[in-house]
Formats: structure tokens, sequence, C-alpha cells
């Protein structure tokens, strides 16, 4: 998700392409017809079938600890798909929010001469360097989400698109804001923690999605991504502003304190769209109220680096894609959650 200088209670949130990103193994029908099974036979064939066991593999993994439900997704997300392959042995280490700590871990299973490694690091730019010392020894990383700044410390990385995330929040408000008739609309942003790159990128692409329809942010504030911040930054808002028309939550954990305020507030004269992807909020989203709609940004990212990880060690490629080695960078698509189609996405929501 890009990198993080905090603590690590985030990443920041999608889903989207998770489920294409790593090594899918049907590509499409081709066919003309509906009868003609040929072409599908046909391009099955020319995609390979990489999830039929390989060569023997060990995955490192090491993430930070399980402070809130995002990450708490992310290691069961990654265990889950390494399961899945009897040719991948899944070697996580102890998640921790210590640098230091982290850096321990990631050495050990330089030591232990995994095949690859997949890290999520609780500081991109404070791993940068551990993990180059796996590249030097010859171990493929597979950067998730944080991303590491030296290209040279990571084979691959897969993320969520947090500028997207912005642009699909935005343009869901603003196309309703439009088609509802309302000008100069008072428009408010929670966001997760002001400072880092990854909140940053989120904010610009809400502000650029609202200003194609002419609006902007009336007022925003930073809520550190737990669920305390969210009920007091989202209480000081509404005490501030007695007129509402739109509210976007950067994020689904910290929405859980967000609604609570709301909800005592009595308030229902706006509608909210949140961020991540969870559970929780699918199921608010479902039952129809203030909470409308939720912008993904999903753990099911760490199945996929899993995929890419094995890919990696097993020196194959893709197999909807032409090339034979797995990509530089897979960025996740940032979809939107509505009630019209909350029912596809409930299986891959995490619990806040």
């Amino acid at each position: 998700m890009s990198d993080h200088t905090s603590r690590p209670s985030r990443r920041g949130v999608l889903f989207g392409g998770a489920v294409v990103a790593a090594g899918t193994l049907a590509a499409a029908c081709t066919s003309n017809s509906e009868d003609d099974p040929a072409p599908a036979a046909q391009a099955g064939t020319l995609g390979g079938d990489n999830d039929k066991p390989g060569k023997q593999v060990t995955l490192g993994f090491s993430a930070p600890a399980a402070d809130h439900g995002w990450i708490a997704a992310i290691a069961k997300n990654a265990e889950a798909q390494a399961k899945k392959y009897p040719d991948v042995t899944f070697k996580p280490v102890e998640p921790t929010n210590d640098i230091n700590q982290q850096i321990s871990a990631v050495e050990s299973l330089i030591r232990a001469k995994v095949g690859a490694l997949v890290i999520l690091p609780n500081d991109g730019e404070q791993l940068n360097q551990v993990a180059r010392k796996a590249m030097d020894a010859g171990i493929p990383v597979v950067n998730l989400d944080r991303v590491f700044p030296d290209k040279l410390s990571y084979r691959t990385w897969i993320g969520g698109d947090n500028y997207g995330m912005g642009v699909s929040a935005g343009h869901y408000v603003g196309k309703k804001l439009k088609d509802k008739g309302v000008s100069d609309p008072v428009i408010v942003e929670i966001q997760g923690i002001a400072t880092l790159p990854l909140t940053q990128d989120r904010s610009k692409g809400f502000a650029d999605a609202l200003k194609s329809y002419g609006f902007s942010v009336t007022a925003k504030q930073d809520a550190k991504f737990t669920v305390e911040s969210g009920n007091q930054v989202a209480s000081n808002l509404l005490r501030a502003h007695k007129k509402i028309d739109a509210l976007w939550n950067h994020d689904d954990d910290q929405g859980v304190g967000v609604l609570a305020a709301i909800k005592q507030s009595g308030r229902k004269e706006f509608f909210m769209v949140g961020g991540a992807g969870s559970a929780n909020a699918m199921r608010e989203i479902k039952a129809g109220g203030v909470l409308e709609a939720t912008v993904t940004y999903s753990p099911t990212m760490a199945g996929s680096a899993i995929k890419l990880g094995r890919l990696i060690a097993q020196g194959k490629g893709m197999a909807d894609l032409v090339e034979q080695q797995a990509p530089q960078s897979v960025t996740l698509a940032s979809e939107t959650i509505t009630k019209d189609n909350v029912d596809r996405y409930m299986p891959l929501g995490f619990e806040s």
C-alpha cells in the first residue's frame, strides 16, 4: 500500500484485482460462439497450469502484529493461500510492531535460505536494507503493500492503489451530489494518519475526482486508524457542521467509531463512503443507512503475494500473461462496493 512511516496500523485498503493478480490459471474464452469449447481449451493450454504441483519451495513471510482487522486479515490470507499448494512450505516469523525485531526475523529467514520472501514491512524505508540483503543473497523478495524505496530491494511489489481509492470515493460522492442537484455541498473527509504518503495519496485522489464535478472538501481531519479516534473525530466534525452532504472515511476499521458517533448523533441528512472493504462495513451497506458504499483496499493482496512468491521461486511466469516471468509490480484496482454488488464482495470482507 505504499510506504508507511508510522505505527503499523496501516497500510491503508483494496481488493479489486486481487483475485486476478497472481497466477490465475484459466484464460478467458475467446470464442465468438458459446457452443464452441475449443478456443477456451486452447487458451488454457497456452496459459499453462501454474497451480499444478511443481518444485518444492519454502516461502518466508513477515508482517506486523495484528493490531486491527486489516493486518490480521493479511496474515490469514497469506497462510490460507500457502496451504492450497502441496509444493509450498510456509514459514512465517513472529509478527511484530517493533522495527528491530522485524529486521531480526527477516534475517533469520535469510539464514534459513528460503526460496522467496513475502514481506509487509512495518516501515518500508527502515526495512529496506534487510530486504536488499535478502535480494543480494539470491532470495527474491515480494514486497507487499508498504513499498521499499530501493527497487533493488524487491523482485516484485504488490499492493493497493491509494490514489485510486480517493478517486473511487470522489466519483461516488461527486456523481451522487450532482445527480441530486446539490450546489456548494458540505463534504467532510476523515483521514487515517495525515502525515503518511498513503493518506496524502488518498486525499489527493479524492480532491481530484471531486474537482471534476466542481466540488471540493469542506473540512478534513485525521483519525489515526483507530476506532476511538474515529469516534472522536466524527463527533467533532458533526458538532462543527450543522449540515453535511457527504462524508468520506478513509478506513473501515476506524469507521466503526465513525459510524457509532453518527448513530449516536441521530443525524441522517448525509451519506457516507468508507474505505478498505471490511465485512462490517459491507453488512452496514447491505442493511441500508448512512453508509452507502466503501472503496476497496483488500487484504486478499496477501494471498496474491504468496501466489507470486511461489511462481517466482519456481521460475514461472503468470499464466494469463505472455511474458515468461512474473511482473515487477502489480497495483490492484480500488473498486466501489454498494448495495447493488455487496453480496459478490462479502466473502472477501475482513472483520474489523
